[in-house]
């Protein structure tokens, strides 16, 4: 008598051609963002420890912009929220298309980095609330759950360099998830105060973009006034402006793998989504991240014992425990849970230290984690300058935890690989000679 026998679902298993291609392709130009962010967050923190640290500030507070529509804003705040608006622009159109035409789509695969995001952010701010709660700086709940794309994949370029790209990819998609999430919290539970008719306003340019991009147009001169509009009324209505990019990432028209070309009842229109994609998301790594770093990055140490206060903080005690355990634990737990109720396994060649380095890796928070902790304390309060020090602490030690890590694996898997090549010379010589 025959037994049936099912396929094992494999976790991590490697993605399609076509989406390991772009994924490449997103990785080089995350990782050049990533260094740019690293020389900007360390320029705006050198500045701001420095003899001249008066100017720095001067360029922070430094007012501009319109007063119409809330928009006479200082430097800092146009960063915070006009430039990282197009980084959650980038994010949008990356979220969308992994779950339309990527690998994502398929609902057992997008499963493990859903689950691990949201793993990623529950832990991290359990522990912060066990903490803070019952004081008002237990607002702060949400400053541990994100995880810094750019950083990340910078280190994980460097440290990971011979790792399997199922592993880049996973650590990708994790990331592009867990900016949605945040772009929701944000929405949330950061909205202090709610203008309806602004907000009802926004949708009129909203529905007018959604209209153009789904007919292909990609007239400049058309798109980016409807996107400022929709920008200024949502900025205007109390939601934070970074909404509007994910509002219209999400109106773009996404094609799936295999369809053809179209983005309109007439056809004829290649991907839009992956055109906006390949034109904004270097002005987001290489402009609009590194900007907003350098100008939320420097904050005033006061030397040895002004970190040490301030390390003191329960507030920052919660903040870089949530990313340094709570982030391991959160991303780790929820991929194992996973793989224990579908029953899955690991895909050939992979371990669970692999997954322990990614998770440690996702401990790396920076530029949600400083917007959400402007949003929660306000730039330049003493609370505020605990988190943006808890934030660089707490990142820096996560890289260095997961670099250790990756190293160990990355020579591992060079060792195995450089085996199988040597055996596979081997058994391409000739015999000899009869």
């Amino acid at each position: 008598m025959g037994t049936s026998q099912t396929k094992a679902y494999r976790l991590l298993s490697r993605g399609s051609k076509g989406e390991a291609g772009r994924i490449a392709a997103v990785l080089r130009e995350e990782t050049v963002g990533g260094a740019l962010l690293l020389v900007a967050a360390v320029a705006g923190l050198v500045w701001a420890n420095s003899p001249w640290s008066d100017a720095y500030h001067a360029v922070r507070a430094f007012e501009f912009g319109p007063a119409t529509l809330h928009l006479r804003l200082n430097t800092a705040a146009w960063a915070a929220d006009g430039l990282l608006a197009i980084f959650f622009f980038v994010a949008g159109l990356e979220l969308k298309r992994e779950f339309i035409a990527g690998d994502l789509r398929r609902p057992r695969q997008a499963a493990v980095p859903v689950a691990a995001a949201l793993g990623g952010v529950i832990v991290p701010a359990v522990i912060y609330l066990s903490l803070t709660m019952g004081t008002s700086t237990a607002k702060g709940w949400a400053i541990p759950t994100a995880t810094d794309i750019a950083f990340a994949l910078a280190v994980l370029a460097v440290a990971g360099r011979h790792l399997p790209s199922a592993l880049r990819a996973f650590l990708l998609a994790l990331a592009v998830v867990d900016d949605l999430v945040a772009i929701v919290i944000i929405a949330v539970f950061y909205t202090t105060h709610l203008t309806a008719p602004a907000l009802l306003a926004a949708l009129l340019p909203l529905a007018a973009f959604a209209v153009l991009v789904r007919r292909g147009v990609r007239a400049w001169w058309l798109l980016i006034p409807l996107a400022v509009a929709t920008w200024a009324l949502v900025h205007a209505s109390g939601v934070h402006a970074t909404v509007a990019g994910v509002l219209l990432a999400f109106a773009v028209p996404v094609r799936r793998a295999g369809a053809p070309a179209s983005g309109s009842p007439t056809g004829g229109v290649t991907d839009l989504a992956g055109h906006f994609e390949h034109r904004f998301r270097p002005v987001s790594a290489s402009v609009a991240v590194p900007v907003f770093a350098f100008l939320s990055a420097g904050v005033t140490l006061g030397g040895l014992d002004g970190v040490a206060t301030a390390l003191g903080d329960p507030v920052a005690i919660g903040v870089a425990a949530g990313l340094v355990i709570g982030k391991p634990v959160g991303v780790m737990a929820a991929t194992w849970l996973v793989a224990r109720f579908t029953r899955a396994e690991l895909d050939a060649g992979l371990a669970w230290i692999d997954v322990l380095g990614l998770s440690v890796l996702a401990g790396m928070g920076f530029t949600v984690s400083l917007l959400i902790g402007e949003l929660a304390f306000g730039a330049g309060t003493a609370a505020g300058r605990h988190v943006t020090i808890a934030v660089l602490a707490g990142s820096l030690t996560a890289a260095v935890l997961a670099s250790v890590i990756l190293r160990l694996r990355g020579r591992a898997y060079r060792r195995v690989r450089q085996a199988e090549e040597a055996e596979e010379a081997e058994e391409a010589e000739p015999g000899p000679a009869g």
